[in-house]
């Protein structure tokens, strides 16, 4: 399953050769990892950015993928 998770990132910097800088392949690695994590935790990516933009629209603190899916677990009769 790690492998396969790692599939994804690594065809997609092929498609674009990287990022043109540090800053940008640092941002890259953060966004890739938190949506992997996020799929192995059993949320939706898309659900989790939008949590995380809602959160920051709302000034609450950024969650982490575990705590979307502790959250969602804990709602569930």
């Amino acid at each position: 399953p790690a492998e396969r998770g790692l599939r994804g990132p690594v065809i997609g910097r092929r498609n674009h050769f990287g990022s043109k800088s540090k800053r940008g392949t640092d941002v890259a690695a953060v966004l890739y990892s938190l949506l992997e994590t996020a799929k192995l935790v059993g949320v939706e990516p898309r659900e989790y950015l939008e949590r995380c933009v809602q959160a920051h629209l709302d000034g609450a603190p950024i969650p982490l993928p575990h705590e979307i899916a502790i959250a969602v677990s804990n709602k569930r009769p």
